[in-house]
């Protein structure tokens, strides 16, 4: 049950710490993700479980690999060599020794850079 509950909260963490990366109010990543947003907001405190496709629809809206979420929440095993591949987003979130808007300016470097715009 603690471990449950343990998982649920980070990742609330890890979506709130994605939101805010990517600058997306909690009501516009509810739209993008086509839930309320009492639902996110709980799902953020870590209270509430989302379905696997809520959790994909969030991924998507955050620009994350919903695989990321999957783990947090310990659907899937980190042991096969396609989990263990961290998307670069990830990774810049990850990373303690950038501050929040350093974050937020690799990102969106990272995103033009790939998306070719």
């Amino acid at each position: 049950m603690a471990d449950r509950e343990e998982a649920l909260a980070d990742l609330g963490r890890y979506i709130r710490a994605q939101r805010e990366i990517a600058r997306l109010s909690l009501r516009h990543l509810a739209r993008m993700t086509k839930v309320s947003d009492s639902y996110l907001s709980q799902v953020e405190r870590g209270l509430y479980q989302p379905s696997p496709t809520v959790l994909s629809a969030i991924a998507h809206g955050l620009g994350v690999s919903p695989d990321s979420l999957f783990r947090r929440m310990g659907w899937l095993s980190g042991d096969d060599d396609a989990a263990i591949a961290t998307s670069v987003t990830d990774a810049i979130a990850a990373d303690d020794r950038l501050s929040q808007a350093q974050k937020s300016a690799l990102i969106q470097m990272y995103r033009t850079m790939v998306d070719g715009s």
